[in-house]
């Protein structure tokens, strides 16, 4: 393929799955001289993040067109190369993850096939819908109660945000916390799955971590998701020693690298990649085979945009690690209006988008509402 055009978009929305929070991300449109437009994500976040992101988006693009004729790994290696001295781990990750995944967009489409069946031949159908929400409602009752609704709409499960923006102080009082997870076991029946996200508001200590840990696994959760900073590598490794809930990490990784040295620890069992920070759907594809290699579950971080969301379903599908997928469930611009199809579970199960590449037309008109 040869590019001829590479723009970037900082956009902002409201979110009601993060109590209104505003939030921010950097898209790309790539188009190539035959006309064929791909998009990407690069989720940054943060206002000055997604503006320096952008910066590296549109010098990278420069670099692309001035290229000429490449191909999708080519132009990642070139992307990679070029940013050297600043792009092993930061906000040039960000900027060629959003590139590479509108160029495997571009790639699909010109082959008339969706990013799964590129990816692999055997890819599945169909993966269970998982809720992914943070709890933040005033009390226990009001919580168990959002989340019940969750069951009741057929996802499969709930991966749930501890100590995030709201009303619920969930995530900060071990004791509470503990009762919160009995109490929402007892609503939902044994058949639905919790998976519980302490992330970046939670303060365990080590003796903490492993007592509460210790409790919840009586009320069966699937696993326990960043119960430390993520480099606290020797916190996890008490930890995995002293529970049987499986661990999960990785969300705040940047590189293949990264990941391996991480998988060689030994204290991860479920990784979290996010293509559209973790050098992209090439990236995403070299973390799973490590995964494989290493009998880890992979799961795809999804949480932002309906590009996102596209890209991270195709890389589960075609992966032979993952084994849930998570959505919002609740209706946010970047999801239900920026694409023209918005991407949903049928019967509490996520197939991908059909068409070719990642499958999903972008509203231009949504989209300029958006930008900053």
């Amino acid at each position: 393929m040869r590019i001829r055009h590479v723009r970037p978009y900082v956009i902002a929305y409201s979110d009601p799955n993060d109590f209104a929070n505003r939030r921010m991300t950097t898209l790309v449109r790539v188009e190539t001289v035959d006309g064929v437009v791909g998009w990407g994500e690069g989720i940054a976040m943060w206002p000055e993040a997604c503006k320096a992101t952008a910066t590296i988006i549109a010098a990278l693009g420069d670099l692309l067109v001035e290229t000429g004729e490449i191909d999708v790994r080519g132009a990642w290696e070139r992307m990679r190369a070029h940013c050297w001295w600043y792009g092993e781990g930061g906000i040039a990750c960000f900027a060629y993850s959003a590139l590479d995944m509108a160029l495997w967009d571009i790639d699909g489409k010109r082959q008339g096939k969706p990013l799964h069946a590129l990816l692999a031949d055997n890819a599945r159908t169909s993966l269970p819908a998982y809720a992914s929400s943070h709890v933040n409602k005033a009390t226990i009752e009001d919580c168990v109660a959002e989340i019940a609704g969750f069951q009741q709409q057929g996802f499969k499960g709930v991966k749930l945000g501890f100590a995030k923006k709201g009303l619920s102080n969930i995530g900060r009082d071990p004791d509470n916390d503990v009762a919160f997870i009995s109490a929402l076991r007892r609503a939902v029946g044994k058949d639905f799955e919790i998976i519980v996200d302490a992330g970046n508001g939670v303060k365990w200590d080590v003796a903490t971590a492993i007592a509460t840990v210790r409790r919840m696994a009586e009320y069966d959760i699937g696993w326990i998701e960043e119960p430390f900073y993520p480099t606290f590598i020797e916190d996890y490794r008490a930890l995995k020693a002293a529970v049987d809930v499986p661990i999960g990490t990785g969300e705040r990784e940047w590189t293949v690298s990264g990941y391996r040295r991480l998988i060689e620890t030994g204290t991860v069992d479920v990784l979290g990649v996010d293509p559209a920070r973790a050098e992209g759907v090439t990236g995403f594809r070299m973390i799973d085979a490590l995964c494989a290699a290493n009998c880890i579950t992979i799961n795809a971080h999804a949480w932002s945009t309906a590009i996102l969301t596209a890209a991270s379903l195709h890389l589960s599908l075609a992966s032979r690690t993952a084994r849930l997928f998570e959505l919002k469930p609740f209706p946010v611009v970047v999801q239900n209006e920026l694409v023209e199809e918005p991407i949903w579970h049928a019967g509490g199960e996520m197939s991908a988008p059909a068409g070719p590449g990642l499958g999903v037309t972008i509203n231009e008109a949504v989209l300029n509402r958006l930008v900053l």
